[in-house]
């Protein structure tokens, strides 16, 4: 009797693992992801291994509004929250996460790093969102821009206006702007600014927006933008332009240098951002895993995080995405070439003792599109439209301010912490 009470038991609990999968797709909302090539590999590949999944990308202001509506209208659907670590303090603070200590504590084999840990509790005791990978902003650049570097200038100490330099020789040499740099309507420009430009010159995001410091970095990038390609404003990957050779010399993330990498390692070199007088930029993208309160089935939310922690998953959303894993397994041994060169470029920011880390923005919330469009404005207007650099700083140092005051946001590194919205100096 009891070995068929065991024998039923496990066969109506598989009879329900079946039914769960057959049912309602688990919805998975994530900010990552979103351009379509990436989304439909995520699709077809990376959750490839887990039944009944709907994946769907979104921007981050209507993926936060769209988790509170829920929340509070006690009708939540989204079954997985994927995100940037910026987008999830805006929904712990509405107290929509779920507690994942529990999920942590299965997922200790994992061995996530301790810093990655920390940051996924927001501040806080409990576990908010599991690591689920990693990446950030690199240079890459034709063998045959080599030979125009200045002299004695190696590419894994660069500063900008050596850059500047380098792209000149190569103009003079080609008769053709070979920089490039991601500014298209979907480009992640503004990240360069916000965790590149402005703390080489500034340590600083928002504080120093308009201090001495941030006026030199904007006159430097003018400098560098005479040997800009001008094609780069409907950049919004720069791995294409490096692939048809329009461009020599890029910046941009590292999964949208990946097709560049991956199909013609032999011709690109890989190095880190370029230094200012404050020391080397470097922003770290960490993205996590966290389940809506109330989500109508946790334990297929948490088989899903399972699932997208694994050494195998992870290795996959490298080599099909860009993203490198936040696990303590090794990368794989035949990982391509493409992809160990974006490693090693990365790894060299972790060796500059002169690094200026910036987190991606926190607290924004629907807010966050705002914030980065003080950023692009600037630009445009310095950089483009050619207006005086300490009045286009003073005038949206108070967009800044009105952004920032409104989403009620404290300052986050390189940004010393403050006890109310970060101010704007």
């Amino acid at each position: 009797m009891k070995k068929w009470l065991v024998g039923f038991t496990a066969l109506a609990g598989l009879s329900a693992a079946l039914v769960a999968a057959q049912g309602q797709p688990l919805l998975f909302l994530s900010t990552q992801f979103t351009p379509i090539e990436e989304a439909q590999r995520m699709r077809t590949s990376i959750l490839s291994g887990f039944q009944n999944v709907d994946f769907l990308p979104q921007d981050p202001a209507p993926f936060v509004d769209r988790i509170i509506a829920e929340m509070r209208a006690n009708k939540v659907n989204v079954g997985v929250i994927g995100g940037q670590h910026g987008d999830f303090p805006n929904l712990a603070v509405a107290g929509a996460l779920d507690d994942l200590d529990d999920v942590m504590a299965r997922l200790k084999d994992r061995k996530f790093p301790a810093n990655y840990v920390t940051l996924g509790k927001l501040g806080g005791n409990d576990q908010l969102y599991i690591p689920w990978m990693q990446a950030t902003y690199i240079m890459v650049a034709n063998k045959e821009a080599l030979k125009y570097l200045p002299a004695g200038v190696n590419i894994n100490s660069i500063s900008y206006l050596q850059l500047a330099a380098w792209g000149a020789n190569i103009q003079k040499a080609t008769g053709q702007r070979k920089l490039g740099f991601p500014a298209g309507p979907r480009g992640l420009m503004h990240r360069f600014f916000q965790g590149y430009l402005l703390p080489s010159y500034t340590g600083s995001v928002v504080t120093k927006f308009r201090s001495a410091g941030a006026q030199t970095a904007w006159k430097d990038l003018k400098t560098i933008w005479q040997y800009v390609n001008p094609q780069s404003t409907a950049y919004d990957f720069m791995q294409e332009p490096l692939l048809s050779g329009e461009v020599w010399v890029a910046w941009d993330h590292v999964a949208r240098l990946r097709q560049a990498l991956t199909q013609r390692p032999n011709d690109f070199v890989t190095f880190a951002a370029p230094a200012g007088p404050r020391g080397v930029g470097y922003m770290p993208v960490v993205a996590g895993l966290a389940i809506p309160k109330g989500t109508p089935d946790r334990a297929r939310s948490v088989a899903l995080i399972e699932y997208l922690t694994r050494p195998d998953v992870q290795a996959r959303t490298l080599r099909e995405n860009g993203f490198f894993p936040v696990i303590g397994a090794p990368l794989p041994t035949d990982l391509p070439v493409g992809l160990q060169m974006m490693a090693d470029a990365v790894a060299r920011y972790g060796k500059n003792k002169n690094v200026v880390s910036s987190l991606l923005p926190l607290g924004l919330g629907a807010r966050s599109g705002e914030f980065n469009k003080v950023y692009s404005d600037t630009f445009q207007r310095i950089i483009l439209r050619n207006e005086n650099i300490p009045n286009v700083l003073d005038a949206q140092a108070n967009e800044l301010k009105r952004v920032i005051n409104d989403a009620k946001a404290p300052c986050w590194a390189p940004d010393a912490p403050s006890s109310g919205p970060c101010p704007v100096d």
